[in-house]
């Protein structure tokens, strides 16, 4: 299982997936442009000491990401799918992505994934932290999946 951020804008958001990514053994990838200045330094500060136990990769662009993709399922995490993530199957070699915090993913790139779902919220709730709503799904899938270390 791997976690995609999609040009994420805070930095400690990045930071927290990276160091859930790394307590659980998943690989990350990180997709640009980013909305703050990408560093080593700056990363450990959100992530702490658990940066160097994240296998993560970087990718300048969408095209540049899919090109090295494979044929994993991608599933992208939006408010606005009518699927809710408790009642999807997840499968071990699944692709969780997230968007931007401000406004997730353009439309091309929401066309790209192969499912989509949600977190049913409360009526009048937008949306959960970018990082929040990552770890709940990650932790289902997880479940679901049968987690091995």
């Amino acid at each position: 299982m791997r976690l995609v951020l999609y040009q994420p804008e805070i930095p400690q958001n990045a930071g927290t997936l990276l160091r859930v990514a790394a307590c659980f053994g998943i690989s990350v990838d990180m997709i640009e442009p980013f909305g703050f200045i990408f560093s080593e330094r700056r990363m450990r500060r959100a992530g702490m000491d658990y940066i160097d136990s994240v296998n993560l990769s970087l990718h300048v662009s969408w095209k540049a990401f899919q090109a090295q993709q494979g044929k994993s399922r991608l599933i992208l995490l939006t408010p606005t799918a009518p699927m809710s993530y408790v009642d999807f199957q997840f499968e071990k070699n699944d692709v969780l992505m997230v968007g931007r915090e401000s406004d997730g993913v353009p439309e091309d790139v929401r066309r790209d994934c192969t499912h989509q779902i949600s977190i049913p919220m409360r009526a009048g709730f937008r949306s959960l932290n970018v990082a929040v709503a990552a770890s709940m799904v990650l932790g289902e899938a997880l479940r679901q999946t049968g987690f091995e270390e």
